[in-house]
Parts: structure tokens; C-alpha cells; sequence
């Protein structure tokens, strides 16, 4: 692979890890409140604030810190740069129940997502990793899904979509979860390779569709078509009236069939821009650091790193860039080493 595409490859990971964290950050202190009480305690958000001292699960943190989003984003991608070709499944487990440790050690385990939380708890009690992700159909698979789609070419998609799957297995291991989790991957997986914005949407609306077909069944509507209707609902509205119609119609919880089509819509509404969807997604009220963390995540990996806005990635807390910028780096060689040499390599 050339040089210039090498760098270029390792800039749009970097985009899908560092926007993803700017996403995270900027939606810390709103999530969990409503619209209106967002707009009652900090006007609208356009910058890192700190939470109010008596918020539900953020209090405490400073301006512009990442939470458990971006840190299990990290976590999954150093399990990935080291498994070689076959996911190493005991790895990750016990990687998650050693974060979960130190996650309560500071005081924050009330940020974990319940599916999350839920399987992290049973597998404590014994259960078998395998059986513990069995009803986690939750959005806590595709908020840290990025590093799949970084190290894995989005051809051929069912590869893809497999991967994903494997890793959903432990804490999320449903077909709405993995559907969810297959789009956002197949989306920064597309924007790796060189593709746009609007490419890497429609493209994951195809992995959606597989996706759906693995994992144990739950009901729920199909992740393909609801990306598809909120990206439509929102086409060439004013972001006022988007936020609006995500708000009241696509709705912003944590349930996968919320809050993964509210991230696409958000993107629709940002045109692409990372910074731009990060800001309305902190904006919602919910569930707005993750839906922020895979809105901005997917766009900056269609948009580079080199077009993260620097000002507000400098006041980032909770990670350091250069060891993002390695692993970046790390994940990027595993898929070229898959696809070999040539322009494409990176697709």
C-alpha cells in the first residue's frame, strides 16, 4: 500500500475513534435528561460543559471527559490488533470483567448500559459468556462497534457482518443487537476505505439486513428499515425541526431500535459533519453520548481526523491521543495484511 493512502487510512480511523470520543464527551453531561431540561440547564450545547452536581450518573466529571463508550471502543480495539485472525472470545471476556472492576472502583459503574451490565453481572454468577449475551438487545454493541469496521474490509460484507457478531456474543448476542452493531461497522468500515458519507449509510443499511439474520431472535422493529425511515424523515430539514422529529418520532432511549436509527438521522442532519453531529446528538436529551459517540464516530471516519475540529479534541479527558493514534495504526495493518497489496487495500 502506498504511503499517502496508508496515512490517509490511519486518519480515518483515527476520525472514527476520536469523533466517536468527542460525540461521547460533548453528550456526557446531557444524557438521561429530556430537551427541555438541556435547554434549562446549559441553553443549547455547542461546547464541553460539566454535568450539575445532582446528575443521575455524570456527576462528578469534568468538562469534555469520555465514558464507559469510548473507553470500551479502545478496549475492544486493543482485544482485535491482538487476536489475529480468530476474535479471541476469553480475551475479551475477561478484559470487560477487568474494566467492569475498575469502572466501579471509580465510582462510575451507573454509567455501563444494561445489557452490558446485565451480562457482565450474570457471567460473574458463573454463567457461560455464550449464554450471557442472549437478551442484550441494547445499543452498548454498536456504541463501541468502531474498531470492527477499522480493521475489518467491508467486502465481503458477510466477513463483516461475522465479525461483528462475534464480538456482540458475550453481552449482546441478538439479532437487533447485531444488526445495529453490523451498521455502524459496515458504515466506518466504508468511510476507511475512502468512501463518503452518504455511501457508508446506504452500505450499512445492507449490513443491517445481515446482521438481522444472526444472533438469538427478539422482537423488535428491523434496524435496516428503521435507519432507512429516519434518514428519510429528517432529509433537508433545518436542524431545529430534525432534532424535533428524532425527538418525537425516532425516539432517543437506549433500545437499539431507538436510538441506532436517531444516530443515522442525526448524521443526515449534520450533512456529514462529525463536530456538527456530535453537537445536535448532545442536544436530543436520552441517551445523547451514545448516539453522539457513533454519529460523530461514523462521520469522522468519512471525514479523516485531519478534519476533527483540534481546539476541542485538545480538551478531550479520559484518553491519550498518541496510544488512540497506535492502535489506530495497529488496527489498520491487521486489514491490510486481509486484503494484501494494491490501491484497494484498504477497502
Amino acid at each position: 500500500m502506498p504511503d499517502m493512502a496508508l496515512a490517509e487510512a490511519i486518519d480515518r480511523a483515527m476520525g472514527a475513534l476520536i469523533g466517536g470520543a468527542l460525540g461521547d464527551a460533548l453528550g456526557m453531561p446531557t444524557q438521561l435528561l429530556s430537551p427541555a431540561r438541556i435547554a434549562e440547564l446549559y441553553g443549547h450545547v455547542e461546547d464541553f460543559v460539566a454535568p450539575v452536581a445532582d446528575h443521575p450518573v455524570s456527576k462528578g466529571l469534568a468538562a469534555g471527559t469520555v465514558t464507559d463508550d469510548t473507553e470500551q471502543a479502545l478496549l475492544l480495539g486493543r482485544i482485535l490488533a491482538v487476536s489475529g485472525d480468530r476474535f479471541d472470545h476469553t480475551r475479551w471476556v475477561n478484559a470487560l470483567l477487568d474494566w467492569e472492576r475498575e469502572v466501579k472502583a471509580r465510582g462510575s459503574y451507573d454509567l455501563l448500559g444494561p445489557s452490558t451490565k446485565r451480562a457482565i453481572d450474570a457471567i460473574n454468577e458463573g454463567v457461560p459468556a455464550e449464554e450471557a449475551g442472549r437478551s442484550g438487545d441494547t445499543n452498548g454493541a454498536a456504541m463501541r462497534i468502531a474498531p470492527v469496521g477499522i480493521i475489518t474490509p467491508l467486502e465481503p460484507l458477510d466477513a463483516l457482518v461475522a465479525k461483528v457478531a462475534e464480538t456482540c456474543r458475550a453481552t449482546h448476542n441478538t439479532s437487533i443487537a447485531i444488526a445495529s452493531a453490523a451498521a455502524v461497522a459496515a458504515a466506518v468500515s466504508c468511510g476507511i476505505a475512502g468512501g463518503d458519507w452518504r455511501t457508508a449509510l446506504d452500505r450499512a443499511v445492507v449490513a443491517a439486513k445481515q446482521g438481522a439474520a444472526l444472533g438469538h431472535w427478539v422482537t423488535g422493529g428491523d434496524i435496516a428499515a428503521r435507519i432507512d425511515w429516519a434518514r428519510g424523515l429528517v432529509r433537508g430539514k433545518a436542524v431545529t425541526d430534525g432534532i424535533r422529529l428524532i425527538v418525537d418520532l425516532v425516539g432517543t432511549g437506549v433500545a437499539s431500535q431507538e436510538s441506532i436509527p436517531a444516530a443515522f438521522a442525526v448524521l443526515e442532519i449534520a450533512n456529514g459533519d462529525p463536530w456538527q453531529a456530535a453537537v445536535i446528538s448532545a442536544n436530543l436529551g436520552g441517551d445523547t453520548d451514545t448516539i453522539g459517540a457513533i454519529a460523530a464516530g461514523m462521520a469522522g471516519a468519512c471525514a479523516g481526523f485531519s478534519r476533527l475540529p483540534r481546539e476541542h479534541i485538545a480538551r478531550l479527558k479520559g484518553l491519550d491521543i498518541a496510544q488512540v493514534r497506535g492502535l489506530a495504526a495497529d488496527l489498520v495493518a491487521v486489514r491490510i495484511a486481509k486484503r494484501g497489496s494494491g490501491k484497494d487495500a484498504a477497502a
